[in-house]
């Protein structure tokens, strides 16, 4: 569904993204590993046209992603932000129902409250969420707001940012299987970036690792943990001592 051929991206003389190759089939869940500050955020901005490569191409069912229609390419997304991201003078389940509120995907306004409590529901949220604001509710509901929102207007592609940061890890993991039912359901394709390597095996089909602007390792989900590849053992392990030079 989404290939990636030797895309390259320099912000002034900052190379993050040095020639990375990259193919997301339909359906699957790939997560993206790697140290911060290594291009992860930038390739998913990349992916939706919001930062351009110097070099390279990006294709989505073979469509250039640059030249497609950006209303209707961007309809096929849905995003959960890093730290949720809610508006904080909107309602729940106008956070959640925000995209059917405005542009092509609009819907009545009676229609997107009902399709936002559902989509609450999914997540484990009751009804009288909705009428809240985001500073009211915990971290972890913050979350699956933002989680519901991913999924409101029900996208083809779901990318998701560092979707555990800030969490306990009893949340991290009800997040985690939510994550995984949900796009297991949806038949959705899948893209993370994360540092938490519970996420990374409750979550992912197949796993990328990014260092020095390129993919370094790609592969299964059940190969992970049996890799020898020094890069990815170095930072699936956490060791201070190895080819990732630690920042000090």
């Amino acid at each position: 569904m989404i290939a990636l051929t030797q895309v390259k991206k320099s912000f002034d003389t900052n190379h993050v993204l040095r020639g990375v190759d990259l193919r997301v089939e339909t359906g699957t869940s790939t997560v993206i590993i790697g140290g911060s500050g290594t291009g992860k955020s930038v390739l998913l901005k990349c992916i939706l046209g919001l930062v351009t490569p110097d070099a390279g191409t990006i294709t989505l069912d073979d469509q250039d992603v640059l030249r497609a229609d950006r209303d209707t390419f961007l309809a096929r997304f849905g995003m959960l932000f890093q730290g949720a991201a809610l508006f904080d003078s909107l309602k729940v389940w106008e956070n959640v129902a925000f995209r059917l509120l405005r542009g092509s995907l609009k819907r009545p306004k009676a229609e997107a409250r009902e399709i936002a409590i559902e989509k609450l529901r999914r997540v484990g949220l009751k009804p009288d969420v909705a009428d809240k604001f985001p500073a009211e509710l915990s971290g972890g509901m913050q979350k699956r707001v933002g989680l519901a929102r991913a999924i409101a207007a029900e996208p083809e592609i779901i990318f998701f940012d560092e979707p555990t940061t800030g969490l306990d890890p009893i949340m991290a993991g009800v997040i985690n299987e939510l994550i995984r039912e949900i796009v297991t359901e949806m038949g959705a394709t899948a893209m993370t970036i994360t540092h938490d390597m519970s996420s990374v095996r409750a979550i992912a089909d197949r796993v990328a690792m990014l260092h020095d602007g390129v993919i370094q390792w790609e592969g299964p989900v059940a190969q992970l943990d049996t890799s020898d590849d020094p890069y990815v053992s170095q930072f699936i392990h956490g060791r201070a001592d190895g080819p990732i030079e630690a920042v000090r």
